[in-house]
């Protein structure tokens, strides 16, 4: 059955290709550096759930080293801007479709096979149906690609390496901040701001308990840099207890507008290195806050629409 083992073997693809590019460029002063760094990330992704915890803990530790040092890639051939401009010419709204592929395949594969099953047959984990989907949807997207603009046989792995080696060791910032949410929730923080937040704040009615825990959701997501290590931590300590089991609120518009939220915070913090630093590298921008900053309007505007959302939905005939 295809779930998050299966899932994390994809994944690591990406850095094993990485890895391997990097291996075989020999007029790179610095590649062992990279090598060391995008082989432990492909082994933690591809083997990580078979291998002891100590060796995982090395293996993170070793890339920890390895970023610390300094990776310093060198630069990769690609095509110049004229070729790009000729080539956007030539292609023009159809470069566009690999793009649209991902979600539509994703949420396709969502509704069509929902129960995981495929021809009668339970292929899938039911949990991790979209997440398959939108793997496969990348799988397709890249073959079309590929058919479509009939790059060099060697395009695809040296564009990888280029765009990992653009967005460097922040690719592992998701998965590690996601990380240390699960320790944070395990380790109770969630209980303590929870009360520290009632000891300020009376949740006397849904719309309160509502506006502390959309904002909390961003605010902890500014200081985590990701929603998902924020998650845990807001809804263990004012989502289930307060939201859902005290005022009865749905538990699935509860989760999916708390991590919206989450989300907004993601929109106005540097600490979300691998959306809004990473881009003002590759981009060469001259301000390091540029995409926060025209970001910024969004991300309040969507909050207090999550806010007025959750508050008038998620409590079906309460007072408020």
């Amino acid at each position: 059955m295809i779930g998050l083992n299966a899932l994390g073997i994809a994944a690591g693809l990406l850095p094993a290709t990485a890895a391997i590019h990097h291996a075989s460029d020999r007029g790179a002063p610095r590649r062992w550096r990279n090598v060391g760094f995008w082989t432990a990330f492909a082994i933690l992704l591809m083997a990580g759930p078979w291998l002891p915890d100590m060796v995982n803990g090395c293996l993170l530790l070793m890339m920890v080293a390895f970023a610390t040092i300094g990776l310093r890639p060198a630069s990769v051939p690609t095509t110049s801007e004229a070729e790009r401009e000729e080539g956007a010419r030539r292609y023009g709204m159809r470069l566009f479709l690999p793009v649209l592929l991902l979600p539509v395949m994703a949420v396709g594969g969502t509704i069509a096979i929902a129960d995981g099953r495929i021809g009668g047959l339970a292929l899938i984990d039911p949990k991790q149906v979209t997440l398959v989907s939108l793997a496969a949807g990348t799988f397709f997207a890249l073959l079309f690609a590929i058919l479509l603009t009939r790059p060099p046989a060697s395009a695809p792995a040296a564009e990888a390496r280029r765009l990992s080696d653009a967005v460097g060791w922040a690719m592992v910032l998701p998965q590690m901040l996601a990380a240390l949410g699960g320790i944070f929730a395990m380790a109770g923080v969630g209980k303590v701001v929870a009360d520290g937040v009632l000891d300020v704040v009376p949740m006397n009615s849904p719309l309160t308990a509502t506006i502390i825990y959309c904002v909390g959701m961003a605010l902890f997501t500014i200081v985590l840099g990701n929603a998902f290590a924020a998650f845990p931590i807001m809804t263990l300590g004012i989502g289930l207890p307060i939201l859902i089991r005290h005022f009865g609120g749905e538990p699935a518009i509860v989760a999916a507008l708390g991590m919206l939220s989450g989300f907004c915070g993601t929109l106005l913090t540097p600490m979300a290195a691998n959306f809004n630093i990473v881009p003002v590298a590759v981009l060469d921008l001259k301000d390091r806050f540029a995409v926060i900053r025209v970001q910024a309007p969004t991300g309040f505007v969507l909050l207090a629409f999550n806010i007025a959302v959750l508050a008038l939905c998620a409590f079906p005939g309460a007072s408020r």
